[in-house]
C-alpha cells in the first residue's frame, strides 16, 4: 500500500494579512503498486499531449483551470482513493496553532487518524519540505500517534515534488478540496471530477459545517 501526502494553503493564522482561510492536507492512497506505475505513465503522456516540458510540475495554485481539469481528468480513471482534512482557521484558538511545525503535525495526524483503519503497512511519501530535523520529528510523531494496535504506517519517506507525479497528484487533490470551500466561480469544478475517488474529507473544527 502506497500513500502520497501534500497540502494546500498555509498554516499562518493572520488571515486578514493574507494567510489562507483553510489549510488542507490530502492523502492519496493506492492499494496496488502497478497502478502507481500506470498513472505515472499516463501523467507523463499528458505533458506530451499538452505540449508541456517533460519536467513540467503540476501544482494546483500555479496551473490554469484548463490544466487542472486536464490533470484531474487524466488521473480520475485510475484506482486510488483520497482522504482530506480541511482546517478552518477561523475556528482555531490556542498557542500551539501559532507554531507552524506543531500546526502541520497536528493536521497531518488528523487526516491519518481518519484513514488509519484502511491503512496496513503503508509506505508513506510526503513532499520534502522542512529541514531534516523536522522530517525526523514528523516521522516519529506519526508512527507514535497512528501505530497503536498495529503497523498502519510501515515507512515514511520524503520526495521532491518536482520529481514525483504522485506527490503532484496529492497537491492537485488538496488544491481541489481547498478550492471547493471557497466562493470562486470554479469552486466545485475540480472535486466534481474526482468525487468517485473520495474516501473521507473532514472539516475541522466543524463549526456547524458539513463534511464534504
Amino acid at each position: 500500500m502506497l500513500v502520497f501526502l501534500d497540502e494546500s494553503g498555509d498554516p499562518g493564522l493572520k488571515i486578514v494579512q493574507g494567510s489562507s482561510s483553510y489549510f488542507v492536507i490530502s492523502l492519496v492512497v493506492f492499494q496496488d503498486e502497478e497502478e502507481t506505475k500506470a498513472i505515472e505513465q499516463r501523467l507523463q503522456l499528458l505533458r506530451r499531449e499538452l505540449h508541456l516540458n517533460p519536467h513540467f510540475k503540476f501544482k494546483f495554485n500555479k496551473c490554469s483551470r484548463e490544466l487542472r481539469l486536464a490533470f484531474l481528468n487524466a488521473a480520475a480513471p485510475y484506482d486510488f482513493f483520497y482522504y482530506g482534512i480541511v482546517i478552518d482557521k477561523a475556528g482555531l484558538y490556542g498557542e500551539g496553532f501559532k507554531v507552524k511545525e506543531s500546526f502541520y503535525k497536528y493536521a497531518t495526524q488528523l487526516v491519518f487518524l481518519n484513514a488509519r483503519e484502511h491503512l496496513e503497512k503503508a509506505f508513506v511519501h510526503i513532499d520534502a519540505s522542512g529541514n531534516r530535523d523536522f522530517r525526523r520529528q514528523i516521522t516519529s510523531y506519526l508512527k507514535r500517534k497512528i501505530n497503536h494496535e498495529k503497523q498502519h504506517i510501515s515507512r515514511i519517506t520524503f520526495l521532491n515534488s518536482a520529481n514525483s507525479n504522485l506527490i503532484q497528484l496529492a497537491d492537485m487533490v488538496a488544491g481541489a478540496i481547498n478550492r471547493s470551500h471557497g466562493d470562486k466561480p470554479d469552486a466545485g469544478d475540480y472535486v466534481r471530477v474526482i468525487m468517485h475517488r473520495k474516501a473521507h474529507v473532514q472539516v475541522w473544527p466543524n463549526l456547524g459545517k458539513d463534511e464534504t
